[in-house]
């Protein structure tokens, strides 16, 4: 960043899609709950599980071979509790593959979670834009 350079990312939710998202040079591929409405045709991201998203991010992670692979973490896998958040980012990257999990909100309780999950080592992506 202090350089200058600009990085690239794409959503992916699939195989296909993260191949070409590392065919077009995408620095990370970001598996959105976005996959709620764009691959299982809901209204919002409020239907899908975090066992859904880890499907999403091993299929995702079988096409990365060079770019970072970002999980996002699913409303509802996160909020309760600074354990629940830590289990379910942990899971994320154990079962799922991913290189770091993104979580959204700028409240303070879920700064309290974000803070938890970087404290478990995970890597951590923060999201302060639309939340569901």
């Amino acid at each position: 960043r202090q350089k200058g350079q600009k990085i690239a990312c794409v959503t992916a939710y699939d195989h296909p899609s993260a191949l070409h998202g590392e065919m077009a040079g995408a620095d990370l591929l970001l598996v959105g709950d976005s996959a709620a409405m764009v691959v299982h045709g809901h209204d919002t991201t409020l239907p899908i599980t975090l066992e859904e998203m880890v499907w999403h991010c091993k299929s995702v992670r079988r096409g990365a071979k060079r770019a970072m692979v970002v999980g996002d973490l699913p409303f509802g896998s996160y909020e309760a509790s600074t354990t629940q958040a830590v289990h379910s980012a942990v899971r994320l990257m154990q079962k799922g593959g991913a290189d770091a999990v993104k979580l959204e909100g700028g409240a303070p309780d879920r700064t309290k979670a974000a803070m938890a999950v970087v404290r478990a080592g995970c890597a951590t992506m923060g999201h302060v834009g639309l939340t569901p």
